[in-house]
């Protein structure tokens, strides 16, 4: 009971010192946090007096810094409106300067123009006084002379166009010279190395169709019975058969080539087959016109093959084929079309072109003669529709056009296509005319070189490939025959048409003659 005593009275003392020490603590603590404030408003009112007294030194020192920058800035503010016076007052004077140099200047040309008027007043009377001068010894010339002014100019200017007529007879003589000389032998050189290059058959080849039989036999058995078999043949061929007295042949007649050659085809097929009648006929006919067609696709393939120029729409392979039945002057249309595509890409090799496009215009530029029997218009027109038709560029199209000088050639290949076209007609053996159109080309030629003043007599020779003109010697001056040979060649180029070219050769003689008694 005693120790539970004592420990509550320990624990209440405790508590109650624990309570006392607390009240004494607060009491210590407010006291000494009382005086630690004191110390710091006493710091504070410390601290705000010294910036005080520190904002007033500072104000102090910026009204004296402000002063003296106002001062600094109007003392250069001064200097510098000093010196724009002194700049301004320079320029017044440089201005001012001028001014009398400017007036001292219009004094000098007034002077000057016053000058001038004077020499111009004195160069009109003396321009006056020559005139005057001028007139009386043109007067003077008159009466010595004869001659009226008009007169003495025409005179003048005739003296000077003789002068000058032969003058340019002259230079045009020396530099045609000139220019035939290159261009001759640049062209000799060209043409050479193609026809070199360019191997073909140097005869016409032979257009007449004629059939061979075993017997003579065998014309009655064509005939047949009150010529059924005949009839039959010419109905369905188109072309007319001539059975004459030739032993052992028959004659096939037609415009049309490809026509003559079916029925060619066809009598053979009779012919060996041994079975002649109408509905025979008309069997073999069929056979041979499918052959024919065969025949003609296979040359048009075997053209494009050999020229080596690509694709070609398969309808213009067809009518190309064709060319191997036409022929030109006795000429095989689809040959001499092979001989200018090779002629025209070895030409353009050698000009350094492309030769594709002068080979494909080369072996197209008589297409149109396919076709010139069965539609209207020359073969040049008809070649130009075909070509559009089955659209051919615009280079071979104008080749095409161009070929024969229906219009001016504007480019190089059309120009090589002419040239290869003549090379390749004019060549010897290449083709041949009837007698009459010979001589009427002869005549033409002569007629032509015939109707220019001057001329005696003319000459066509060599197969109308050289014309020898003589011209009257008093008619006709040196220096002018160079002219009066250029003016022939274009008459013959506008009025006839000709294979290759035509040398015009001129001569003049004179002669002296008197006799001795």
């Amino acid at each position: 009971m005693d120790l539970w005593l004592s420990i509550v009275l320990i624990a209440a003392g405790l508590i109650i010192g624990a309570v006392v020490g607390v009240f004494v603590g607060s009491a210590y603590r407010k006291k000494v946090a009382e005086a630690e404030i004191g110390s710091a408003e006493q710091e504070a009112k410390r601290i705000v007096e010294d910036a005080m007294k520190t904002a007033e030194a500072k104000k102090k020192e910026a009204i004296l810094e402000g002063k003296d920058e106002v001062h600094r800035l109007r003392t250069e503010s001064e200097k510098e409106l000093s010196d724009r016076r002194k700049e301004v007052q320079r320029q017044e004077r440089r201005i001012q300067q001028k001014e009398e140099t400017l007036d001292r200047k219009l004094d000098n040309v007034e002077k000057k123009d016053e000058r001038v008027n004077k020499k111009m007043k004195e160069a009109e009377a003396r321009l006056a006084e020559v005139e005057t001068i001028k007139k009386s010894q043109f007067e003077m010339l008159e009466r010595i002379s004869g001659y009226t002014v008009e007169q003495a100019k025409e005179y003048l200017l005739s003296q000077l166009e003789s002068e000058l007529s032969h003058e340019k007879s002259l230079k045009i003589m020396e530099y045609e010279q000139q220019l035939k000389d290159e261009s001759e032998k640049k062209a000799r050189n060209i043409i050479s190395l193609a026809i070199q290059r360019c191997a073909a058959d140097q005869v016409a080849e032979a257009t007449v169709s004629v059939v061979p039989l075993p017997n003579d036999e065998m014309k009655g058995r064509i005939i047949g019975r009150e010529g059924r078999n005949i009839r039959a043949i010419e109905t369905l061929t188109g072309v007319d058969l001539i059975i004459d007295d030739t032993p052992e042949a028959i004659t096939l007649s037609s415009f049309e080539p490809v026509r003559r050659e079916i029925a060619r085809v066809s009598l053979e097929k009779l012919i060996s087959d041994g079975r002649i009648h109408p509905a025979r006929v008309e069997e073999m006919v069929e056979k041979a016109r499918k052959e024919v067609e065969a025949s003609i696709k296979h040359a048009g393939e075997q053209a494009v093959l050999e020229a080596g120029i690509g694709h070609i729409h398969p309808e213009l392979v067809k009518i190309l084929g064709r060319l191997k039945y036409r022929t030109s002057y006795g000429q095989n249309v689809l040959n001499h079309s092979l001989e200018v595509c090779y002629i025209s890409g070895m030409i353009a090799s050698e000009l350094g072109l492309d030769p594709a496009t002068a080979k494909r215009a080369g072996l197209l530029h008589d297409i149109g003669k396919a076709l010139d029997h069965e539609i209207e218009g020359s073969h040049v027109e008809i070649g130009v529709d075909v070509a559009k038709k089955y659209k051919e560029s615009e280079a071979v199209i104008h080749a095409i056009h161009a070929h024969h000088g229906d219009i001016e050639a504007k480019t190089i290949v059309a120009c090589i296509v002419q040239a290869a076209d003549a090379i390749s007609a004019a060549r010897p053996g290449a083709r041949r005319e009837n007698l009459e159109n010979y001589i009427k080309r002869l005549q033409k030629l002569e007629e032509v070189a015939s109707s220019f003043k001057g001329v005696e007599t003319s000459f066509a020779i060599q197969a109308g490939r050289e014309i020898r003109i003589m011209v009257k010697p008093e008619q006709v001056k040196d220096d002018s025959m160079a002219s009066l040979a250029r003016d022939i060649c274009k008459k013959i180029e506008e009025d006839l048409e000709y294979p290759g070219q035509i040398k015009v050769n001129i001569i003049r003689e004179s002669r002296a003659v008197d006799y001795a008694k």
